[in-house]
């Protein structure tokens, strides 16, 4: 999950810390983590390390279509292909409980994809 800070008027609505948890206590995931800004300089050099071992991810965050646009290089660069390695969802102005269920959603779709 991408921030924007922590001080984006989109994320307001939600307690970050008690929606990462739910998620990660919840459902099937490997890992759920929280980044204050995927699309500055230390965000690309996370997503550079976490991708070098060739995960499935799914990003919550701003628009998918500019998530795409930040993120597609380091996904090329790790020898992946954005739109099928990942899942990328716009989570603001949601509460926990809405991006929850976007998130479950996009998992079990995930899920019926590719025997994944």
């Amino acid at each position: 999950m991408c921030v924007c800070t922590g001080k984006c008027p989109g994320f307001q609505a939600m307690d970050i810390w008690d929606f990462i948890n739910q998620v990660r206590v919840e459902l099937p995931v490997e890992y759920g983590f929280i980044h204050p800004q995927l699309c500055e300089e230390d965000g690309d050099r996370f997503l550079a390390d976490f991708l070098k071992v060739h995960r499935k991810v799914v990003i919550g965050a701003c628009a998918p279509n500019m998530q795409r646009k930040m993120f597609k290089q380091a996904f090329a660069d790790a020898g992946l292909n954005i739109e099928k390695d990942a899942v990328m969802l716009d989570i603001r102005d949601m509460t926990n409980e809405q991006a929850f269920k976007k998130v479950e959603a996009a998992l079990a779709q995930a899920g019926t994809e590719g025997g994944q």
